[in-house]
């Protein structure tokens, strides 16, 4: 999940002040975590406590009151902060910005998509909202088991029906701000399937404008599976992190490599 808070952090200077080339710094002393990471760390810990929906829930609203200032949606701080835990239908990106977790947790592609589905839905139960967690769930889960990015298009294309065809530049010049699932998701991965490595996907996300803090996080959540994430940026991101979501990292990813060892 390291892949989606690097392009959160790298993306976050941009969310307002466009850009449209790849030529940029990718770290600034401005750049800083949004609501992207925060929630991307919740599902880990909601997925580490059990992943049920009382467990994405519970998360989802202690991390909320621990970064109030976080950059959330409307709807979604309205959520975070009353005591009503019902889903509001939500068609916004938040549930692919944050799903990343879920694609490294479990081993095979149904339960992936799944659990994708279970921790969108618990905000995000609108069609288009639960289809961009899965896709970008999916996707991930591809990219980590070797899948060569033709056959991850082929499966997003016809299983979740997003169109895959336009190229980063025919996207590039008319692409605005969109906080749908449907505007951001088959963008983000086309950032990732035009890119020749990791730090290349990113700029490839960023490079569209638009949202692009949750654009990157989508698309470097998808680039992680695929590369080999450099160290200085992933040690450059980590010192973004305070000592609590770090500490969720670490914990989440030493289960993943335990579990990976007992399955080999």
């Amino acid at each position: 999940m390291i892949g989606a808070i690097i392009g959160d952090i790298a993306g976050s200077v941009y969310e307002w002040d466009n850009i449209k080339t790849k030529k940029f710094p990718l770290f600034s002393p401005l750049s800083f975590l949004t609501d992207d990471t925060v929630m991307t760390i919740a599902v880990a810990e909601a997925l580490l406590s059990g992943g049920k929906e009382e467990d994405f829930i519970k998360s989802m609203k202690k991390y909320g009151e621990m970064y109030p200032d976080a950059g959330y949606g409307g709807r979604f701080i309205d959520w975070l902060f009353t005591d009503d835990i019902g889903a509001y239908n939500s068609w916004g990106n938040g549930s692919a910005m944050r799903v990343s977790p879920v694609a490294w947790h479990f081993d095979t592609l149904s339960e992936v998509e799944y659990f994708a589905k279970k921790s969108a839905e618990v905000t995000h139960n609108h069609p288009e909202g639960i289809k961009g967690a899965q896709a970008t769930a999916a996707a991930i889960y591809l990219a980590r088991k070797g899948r060569s990015k033709n056959d991850i298009k082929k499966y997003i294309e016809s299983n979740y029906n997003y169109d895959l065809s336009r190229t980063l530049d025919e996207i590039r010049p008319s692409y605005k701000f969109d906080e749908s699932c449907q505007g951001t998701v088959p963008q983000a991965i086309v950032a990732f399937l035009e890119s020749i490595d990791f730090e290349d996907a990113i700029r490839n996300a960023i490079s569209l404008g638009g949202d692009s803090d949750t654009l990157a996080a989508i698309t470097g959540s998808i680039a992680e599976g695929a590369y080999i994430v450099p160290e200085w940026i992933k040690k450059k991101t980590l010192e973004v992190l305070d000592e609590n979501l770090r500490n969720v990292y670490f914990e989440f990813m030493e289960k993943y490599y335990n579990m990976r060892l007992k399955r080999e």
